[in-house]
This record gives structure tokens, C-alpha cells and sequence, in this order.
């Protein structure tokens, strides 16, 4: 049977009512469809995870990862077999129900030889998908992966539908507390509470996702109280003043995201691994944390979060020295300097941070010629097409060093060294051994200068002061709406 999207109807109430019921939370990037599971852009996300589309686990506000769809789970003792009892009377928002040859579909289409699942590689250690009743899901996997429920987590891996599958970019249908309304390209998502959610019901009726990606308007938006919240505010000058204000809420918080100044190691100069970390010697972090982002941020040194526990601080690998910068330039043939493309995609951190990485690079004698892309352009062209030499993002996926093992991913580094690394951490159980393996990997990635390691992205919210539940936190790029409520 076609599963049809419901279109809930709109809360109506006298305007008190709906400041306890309705909420406009504003982001500052549209998505470019609404499929979590074909595209690598964040914003998807930022919408759609954990209010109309979930996993078999999911991460908590503090980063752990908790049941979901499955409501419990056993591991085989060799850890090769994952047997999933899912959670019964489970219903997508078109009313049919969900059972295990849901699962069975969403993670075999997402490791097919045909996905275009962004994060495909999550999958690739999977060797059978079985479903062993409707409750009951058995994954075996090739070799035990001490990161499987971790994986699963993310919202690549989120259950859909194989009747729905053919509209999900426009019209997604889930399982999750909230349903689908509509999506007014260029200004914003509706969602409406979904009556037969599984779960306890969300106190919020309706949630409006608006995009306003230019901060002084943000800053506008939210002062005249036109929108509720702002989560990730864009204009970090304007803070003190909502901080000051009894209206509002500032709530400040870190992210998953380590920004970074990729480089595209499968192209001259950028192939060279004197010229790149000529570039990360030319970077001066606390400048940019400074100038583009108003002393927001934490310099890092490598691609990995510095709030987790196995984190190193490799920052004194790439210190800022122009001096040093401009003789490793020479000693590479690049005496003179040498041009290059540097490709920003929308966020505040990148245009902003772009313009102060240019000068910085200017003064080294590395002219960049900087071209602003909207966010499916910069999928397009850097992420899918690599036609780009430098370019600017935030990494907010969690723990993704893995990145760096995949050789056509966008900065195309080929190490095969680092690729038998993470084979090895992908196989390892042992706590302390793959702390171990991950300083390794963090040490290796910062000493190749694969990319200049800029800052972890902050998360600053700013909220109407009456607001309760909003994340604070981003342990991945996410706005769960269920535990949202208005204070009475």
C-alpha cells in the first residue's frame, strides 16, 4: 500500500495560547532537500533529526547514545552479530506501521554499490541485513566495529520507508514525535506534532524551522521577537547585548565542529606536503577566532573535538609563523608565491573567516581569489565536483576522523598508512586501545598538515528567556524539538 504523508492541520489559538504551544526556531541554513540520507549538508539535520526522522539508537543532548527504534539490543560474543528487538506499535507519519523490513531497506539502500549516501562508509562493515520476525532485526557484520551503535546514530542512518522513498526530498516521512507540513523554499520548514508518536507526546504543537542566513537580520529578527530562538546565532558581536536583555536567554555551547581551511591535497600545489604546512604556518587561529568570530571558538590542531577525552592538543605543530611560512613556500619552487581558489559556502565563520585567512595568506605570498557559493553550489562544485584548491567548513559530524581514510572524499588525501589505522580502530573493543589508536590518528593527520586546523566551532543560542529544553550542546548537528516546552 502507498504511504501518504498526513497533512496535519494548523494550530489555531488566541496569540497567549500559541506562545505556549507554537515555536519559530530559526537556523541559518535552508537544506537543499530534506532526505538525511543522500546528502552531506548538516542543515538536513538541523531540521529533521529526531523530530520527524529516527534511528535505531540516537544520540542524547550529552553525546551518549541511547535506544531509539530498537528498543534493546544483544551482541554476539565474537561482536560480529547485532540482534535489534524493535520498539512495537511504531507507526510513520502516514499511519502504516514500522517493522523490521524497514530497517532492512534503509540500511541495505544506504550500503548499496549504487548510495548516495553521504556517510556510506558507516555501512560498508555491514555483511547481511536479516529480518528475523517484524520485532527483530539481526545485523552481522564482517568484523566487530567497537563504533556499530555509534554509527547508527547519525542521521544518515535514520529509518525510511520503501513506499515513501520517491518524495522523501520534498515531502520526508517519518516516525519521529513531529510530522511533515510544509516547506516554503527560501523561508522555512512547519512541522506539527505527530498524534500516534510511540513516544511521550511533545508539549509543543507546531514547529516552525525559519532560515535567515544573513546576521544582521538574525540580530533584527530575534530582538523584535519575530522569531522564538536562534540556534548557532550568527552575528557573535551582538551576544553581550542579549545576555543583558531579560527577554531573552544566551545559552553557549560547543559543537562537533572542527573548522577547518581544507585543502585539496589530489592538487598541485596542495599535493605537497611542505606547501600545506607552509599554509598552516601562514594561519594565525586566535586572529580568526578574533576578528571572525568575536573570540568564540578553541584553536585546534587536528581534526578532532577538544572536549572529548581522547583529544590532543597538536597546536604547537602549526604555530603561526610567516617567516617559516615563506621559506618552506621557497624551498618548494614557490619563491615567488603562488594563486589559488578559496571557495566559501554561507556560514558567517566562512565568509568572515575567509576574508582574514586571505590576508593572512597574502602576506606569505598566496593570493586567493575568494568566490561566495550558496550552500548546493559548494556541495556541488568542492564537496561532489573537487574543483576547488582552498576552502572553509565546519565538520560538525560526531567523531569523523574517519574521513581522512577515504581517499575520494573532498580534500582527497590517500594515506594508506592512516587508511590501515582505522582499520585497525574499527576492529578494536578495548577502551584504552583505541584511545591509543586515536592519538595516533590525530598525530598523523596534524604532522601530514592534510588541512590548517582552525578553531571548534562554538554553538551560541540565543532564546526567549521562557523557553525550556532546547540543546545547549551539539553532539551532532541537531535542534530535537520533543523536550521543548514554554515555562508556565
Amino acid at each position: 500500500m502507498f504511504r501518504r504523508t498526513l497533512t496535519a492541520l494548523a494550530f489555531v489559538a488566541t496569540p497567549a495560547l500559541a506562545q505556549q504551544s507554537d515555536l519559530t526556531l530559526a537556523i541559518q541554513l535552508e537544506p537543499p532537500h530534506l532526505d538525511p540520507t543522500s546528502a552531506a549538508a548538516g542543515a538536513i539535520d538541523s531540521v529533521l533529526y529526531s523530530n520527524v526522522f529516527e534511528g535505531l539508537t540516537r544520540f542524547a543532548a550529552d553525546g551518549s547514545v541511547e535506544p531509539a527504534l530498537a528498543e534493546s539490543w544483544e551482541i554476539s560474543e565474537d561482536g560480529t552479530t547485532y540482534t535489534f528487538t524493535l520498539r512495537e506499535g511504531v507507526r510513520f507519519h502516514d499511519g502504516s506501521a514500522f517493522d523490521a523490513e524497514d530497517v532492512k531497506f534503509s540500511l541495505d539502500r544506504a550500503r548499496a554499490e549504487d548510495s548516495v549516501n553521504a556517510q556510506k562508509a558507516l555501512f560498508e562493515g555491514i555483511s547481511e541485513v536479516s529480518v528475523v520476525d517484524p520485532a527483530t532485526v539481526e545485523i552481522t557484520l564482517a568484523q566487530p566495529d567497537g563504533s556499530f551503535l555509534f554509527n547508527l546514530a547519525w542521521g544518515d542512518a535514520v529509518i525510511v520507508a520503501p513506499e515513501t522513498i520517491e518524495g522523501i526530498k520534498q515531502s520526508p516521512v517519518g516516525t519521529g514525535p513531529f510530522a511533515f507540513s510544509e516547506w516554503v523554499q527560501g523561508d522555512r520548514v512547519e512541522l506539527t506534532r505527530y498524534a500516534d508518536y510511540w513516544g511521550p507526546a511533545p508539549a509543543l504543537e507546531a514547529a516552525t524551522f525559519k532560515f535567515i542566513s544573513d546576521p544582521t537580520a538574525a540580530f533584527a529578527a530575534m530582538m523584535a521577537q519575530d522569531i522564538d530562538a536562534f540556534a548557532g546565532f550568527p552575528a557573535p558581536e551582538n551576544i553581550a547585548q542579549f545576555e543583558v536583555d531579560p527577554r531573552f536567554q544566551v545559552l553557549m555551547g560547543s559543537t562537533e565542529g572542527e573548522t577547518i581551511l581544507a585543502m585539496n591535497n589530489g592538487q598541485e600545489p596542495f599535493d605537497d606536503p611542505a606547501v600545506r604546512e607552509a599554509v598552516a604556518h601562514a594561519i594565525d587561529r586566535q586572529a580568526i577566532i578574533d576578528g571572525a568570530m568575536f573570540g568564540q571558538g578553541t584553536p585546534i590542531g587536528t581534526h578532532f573535538a577538544p572536549h572529548h577525552p581522547d583529544y590532543v592538543d597538536l597546536t604547537d605543530l602549526s604555530p603561526h609563523d610567516p617567516e617559516v611560512a615563506r621559506q618552506m613556500l621557497a624551498d618548494a619552487g614557490y619563491g615567488e608565491g603562488f594563486s589559488t581558489t578559496l571557495k566559501l559556502p554561507p556560514p558567517s565563520y566562512a565568509r568572515r573567516g575567509g576574508e582574514i585567512i586571505a590576508a593572512q595568506l597574502r602576506e606569505v605570498g598566496i593570493e586567493t581569489e575568494i568566490t561566495n557559493l550558496e550552500w548546493a553550489q559548494w556541495l556541488e562544485e568542492v564537496f561532489r565536483g573537487k574543483d576547488y584548491g582552498l576552502t572553509i567548513v565546519s565538520h560538525t559530524e560526531p567523531m569523523d576522523i574517519g574521513i581522512y581514510a577515504r581517499p575520494d572524499y573532498y580534500f582527497q588525501y590517500d594515506n594508506p598508512d592512516f587508511q590501515a589505522l582505522m582499520t585497525e580502530l574499527t576492529g578494536t573493543t578495548d577502551a584504552g586501545d583505541r584511545s591509543d589508536l586515536l592519538a595516533e590518528a590525530q598525530r598523523m593527520i596534524a604532522e601530514d598538515h592534510v588541512n590548517g586546523y582552525l578553531f571548534q566551532l562554538a554553538f551560541p543560542t540565543v532564546a526567549d528567556a521562557r523557553l525550556k529544553g532546547l540543546w545547549q550542546n551539539q553532539p551532532t548537528q541537531a535542534n530535537p524539538l520533543a523536550g521543548v516546552s514554554w515555562a508556565e
